[in-house]
């Protein structure tokens, strides 16, 4: 890993300029000749024109890294605005798609969304945080109170020598750190639509429980009930937002009743 890395950090950079300055027809050919590796799967009872061509759509993922909606755009072949509950600037400023910041307020949120969704395809990651493991955090229910119909989309990554998540670390180097892999994978399966029930039917929380069930399935991952709060409570001490962030003291306290817990 050690050898490798001044290697990595200079492929990263190369790899990452050339999804920033290159349209995908180039940018895609020239990952792959880096060594990207990307697959890509269609739904089986929907034509590519079918499925993802007229009406705006909301593609709705699992999250394993912050470069989940980038791929999703370059698997579509068109810009997509991704929605992100907490991003850097730094990720924000270099992001090569259109990112709208959600406030954790649900009214504002949804406002948000509708409008956005109006104007343009959305990718939402409704675990609120990247998950490296095979597991599903549970769903937030908010992307079902939006649309008629959403898209489900399976995501899984592969990488050999450095992750591109972390819990307590500066996100913005997640995706440099996937980037820096020889290798590194992605798997993209575009699901079945799945009706929402807008208006009646099924409750928007049954139906993030279906599209996680679905994700899962496909992905042979575990759906569970954790949410974001439980996993940086888990792994970092705190609740996943830097405002929230305790005083040191407090946290060390914090920390001691969860492992007692």
């Amino acid at each position: 890993m050690f050898m490798w890395a001044p290697f990595g950090l200079s492929l990263s950079l190369l790899r990452t300029l050339v999804f920033l300055l290159l349209p995908y027809n180039l940018s895609i050919p020239i990952g792959a000749f880096s060594g990207l590796l990307a697959t890509c799967s269609l739904p089986i009872n929907d034509t590519t024109s079918a499925a993802f061509s007229g009406t705006h759509h909301l593609y709705v993922c699992n999250h394993r890294t912050l470069l989940d909606p980038i791929y999703i755009s370059a698997a579509l072949n068109k810009l997509v605005t991704a929605v992100t509950y907490s991003l850097s600037p730094l990720s924000e400023l270099l992001a090569p798609i259109p990112t709208v910041r959600l406030t954790r307020n649900k009214e504002v949120d949804r406002k948000k969304m509708e409008e956005f969704l109006k104007q343009g395809d959305l990718v939402v990651c409704p675990e609120g945080t990247t998950c490296r493991e095979p597991y599903l955090l549970r769903f937030s229910p908010l992307f079902a109170e939006l649309t008629q119909e959403v898209v489900p989309v399976a995501l899984d990554t592969r990488v050999s020598m450095f992750y591109g998540t972390t819990a307590s670390g500066f996100k913005w180097l997640d995706p440099f750190c996937f980037l820096m892999n020889p290798n590194p994978k992605y798997e993209l399966k575009f699901l079945d639509k799945i009706p929402t029930g807008l208006g009646g039917g099924s409750c928007s929380y049954e139906v993030a429980n279906e599209v996680q069930r679905e994700i899962g399935l496909t992905l042979g991952f575990e759906c569970t009930s954790l949410t974001r709060k439980h996993k940086y409570l888990m792994l970092a001490g705190n609740e996943g937002t830097v405002e929230n962030r305790k005083p040191k003291e407090k946290e060390k306290v914090r920390k001691k009743e969860l492992f007692r817990n």
